[in-house]
């Protein structure tokens, strides 16, 4: 099945995805800072921001006190299981079926690296941001650092 769309109204579409700073990503950070978390940044560390000091993936989130990074994952983008968020469209499956799974692999090396160099991480999902409390919840839960 071909696109439905023309090749410039897809791709002007397409730009209009933002890959940082996203309306989830705002949540989180908001609650976290209500919660007294201080953190950094797209995977910023140390007090000098260069390339040596960004993290592999560029997590949402670092809270390098508790040595622990945030992904606010997007779950379509990402792939998240069961949820309905994920669907998978129905026009250029193959191109859609090659970048989810070029985007999982990406995720677990990125998962692998940060493991082995000693970060705990947490991933939240895009629809976890729905419900606030629940959200909170979680992340006393996982943190507990309280």
């Amino acid at each position: 099945m071909s696109d439905i769309l023309s090749k410039e109204k897809r791709s002007w579409n397409m730009s209009r995805i933002k890959s940082g700073n996203t309306k989830q990503e705002m949540i989180v950070r908001s609650l976290l800072h209500k919660m007294g978390y201080r953190f950094r940044l797209h995977g910023k560390v140390g007090k000098q921001f260069n390339t040596k000091n960004v993290l592999p993936g560029k997590p949402d989130v670092v809270l390098a006190k508790f040595k622990t990074i945030i992904f606010v994952h997007g779950c379509f983008w990402h792939r998240h299981e069961n949820c309905k968020f994920a669907y998978t469209p129905k026009s250029r499956k193959d191109f859609w079926m090659t970048k989810f799974r070029e985007n999982k692999v990406r995720d677990k090396l990125v998962m692998k690296q940060l493991e082995d160099s000693g970060w705990k991480i947490l991933i939240i999902w895009e629809c976890e941001t729905k419900n606030i409390n629940v959200l909170q919840k979680r992340l006393k839960e996982k943190l507990h650092y309280e």
